[in-house]
């Protein structure tokens, strides 16, 4: 009679086991599937980041658009050591820029940040 008891008690706790089991599994399975997911992601990102970087050097190779932009930005540079005369140009120079409207101001950060790379000129414009 006790046989007869035992078989189906064991046969539910083992399905309880098991169940169990299974559940655990499926949580696994589920982090694993999560996390290939944004492993997939960022390196999709990351891809699509130096193709973009990649195909912008290409199409400035024959550009003169960085050497001027980089004597443009020299010019108070080099004015600043030329005096009291060349450091009053800069300073009006700066005072007039900072009157202009913030689209103005904007897109010249813009047209920086484009020509010399983009994520280097974002990180030094967010500590602005």
């Amino acid at each position: 009679m006790i046989g007869q008891l035992i078989g189906p008690i064991a046969n539910i706790a083992g399905g309880w086991l098991q169940g169990k089991a299974d559940v655990k599994a499926a949580e696994a399975k589920l982090k694993l599937t999560e996390a290939e997911a944004k492993a997939k992601i960022m390196l999709s990102k990351e891809t699509s980041i130096a193709d973009w970087e990649r195909i912008m050097a290409q199409g400035s190779q024959n550009s003169w658009k960085d050497e001027w932009l980089t004597i443009l930005f020299s010019i108070p540079l080099v004015l600043v050591f030329l005096g009291d005369t060349g450091r009053q140009v800069v300073a009006d120079g700066f005072a007039a820029l900072e009157t202009m409207p913030d689209w103005y101001q904007y897109t010249l950060g813009v047209i920086v940040a484009a020509s010399f790379g983009v994520r280097s000129a974002t990180k030094f414009f967010g500590r602005k």
